[in-house]
This record gives structure tokens, sequence and C-alpha cells, in this order.
């Protein structure tokens, strides 16, 4: 599958079926869900920064929209945020503005029930883009007898490390992204993982990958590459 983007020239079609997507799961939805779905499309519409892959509005700027109180805008936010609908990757205090990103695999999963309703080209292209598939990068034997090595260091526990530090400045993003990921070795500068799935390890490698890597080093030493290991989910 190839590499998820919702910018350039076929980012227009991507853009139309997420918020389909995201549509049918709040028609579908309970009328909490629904509010607060038809609230995210209208947000999204407006002021989504595909670019970026965020978007920061002010409170009272997104309770103007809405026709709500601000009070209403934070329950909404956190609603989102602890759906995992939305990650936090700025909060938004002492008077700064917030930016959050939308989780395309979270909204996936809480719409795929839904997608045969819309029809099946529809359920196609959606399953080609988010559904599980095996990652050829390397062959796991080959990884099997590396890691097998006497060389090979014993740093599991330094991946909790890791995931802890990147939880201090981040825990949505790490709950959404980091944690999904399988922890299979590190060995002569090579980081070894495993992916739930193609969308996860390009959307990584495509947005978080200079962040992960940071805390790596901070733990294991310097990263000369990153293997994504097929078949060791």
């Amino acid at each position: 599958m190839e590499t998820q983007r919702l910018t350039g020239p076929e980012a227009g079609g991507l853009k139309y079926d997420l918020l389909t997507a995201l549509s049918v799961a709040g028609l579908n939805g309970s009328p909490t869900l629904q509010t607060s779905l038809m609230r995210l499309i209208a947000l999204v519409t407006a002021r989504y920064n595909w670019r970026a892959d965020e978007f920061s509005v002010g409170q009272r700027d997104m309770a103007r929209m809405w026709s709500v109180n601000e009070r209403t805008v934070k329950r909404e936010i956190k609603r989102l945020t602890e759906a995992r609908i939305l990650i936090c990757k700025k909060p938004g205090v002492r008077g700064r503005v917030g930016a959050y990103a939308l989780n395309y695999t979270r909204i996936a999963e809480l719409s795929e029930s839904c997608w045969p309703l819309v029809g099946p080209d529809f359920e196609r292209r959606m399953a080609a883009r988010y559904r599980s598939v095996d990652v050829k990068v390397v062959q796991l034997a080959s990884y099997v007898r590396e890691a097998d090595s006497p060389e090979t260091p014993h740093v599991g526990g330094a991946w909790h490390s890791v995931l802890a530090d990147l939880g201090r400045e981040n825990a949505g993003l790490v709950n959404s992204w980091f944690a999904r990921l399988r922890f299979l070795g590190f060995t002569r500068g090579t980081l070894m993982l495993s992916a739930p799935s193609t969308f996860v390890q390009r959307y990584l490698e495509t947005h978080h990958m200079p962040l992960l890597i940071a805390a790596v080093e901070r733990e294991m030493g310097p990263v000369a590459r990153v293997e994504f290991v097929a078949g060791a989910t």
C-alpha cells in the first residue's frame, strides 16, 4: 500500500472519504456521538491545516462556530481526545491555543462497521488504506538470527523508558501511536519494530519518526536506521 498523504493532487478524495467516515459513524451512533462528530466535521472542514496535520483554534472561536459556551468546548475536546479521535499535539495552557491532530486509525476503527452502508467502492478504498496488512521490509527469519546473536543487548526495559520519556511530553501521542508498536530489538544502531498495519507504519515514518528516534537515542544510543519487520505482530 502506498504512503497515506492528505496533501497533493489526490488529497481531495482522501479528505472526502475521511469526512464521510466521520459522518456515517456519527449518524449510526448515539446522540452524543452524533453531536460530537458534527462539531468536529465543522471544525475540520473550516480550520484543519492538512499540511501541518493539525488544527489550532482558540476555545472562543470554537464556541462561536458551534454556538455553545467555552465550557462546552472544553468538555467536547476532552471527550474527543479521551475517545482517541483527536490527538493533543500541544496542550492549550496558560492562555495558549492548543493544537490537535485527527487520529485516522481510530476514525477508521470507529467507522469500519458503517463502510458498507456508504457503498462497496467506499468500503474497498477504506479497507485498502486502513486495514492491517503485512509490511515486507525485512524477513522475520533474518531478524531472529540477528536478535539471537550474543552481540544483541537486552534493551526491552529501555523501550519502556523510551515510551515513558515520550509520554511525559505528550501522553496522547504515545497512546495513539507509539504504544501500538512492538519493540523487537536494537542491534548495532538498527532499531527493529513491528507496526499493526502499513498505515500506522507510514504515518509514523512521515510524521513522528524524528521524535521517536530522539527518545530512543537518549535511552539506547545512536540510531543508524529503523526497520519495520513483517509478520512479527
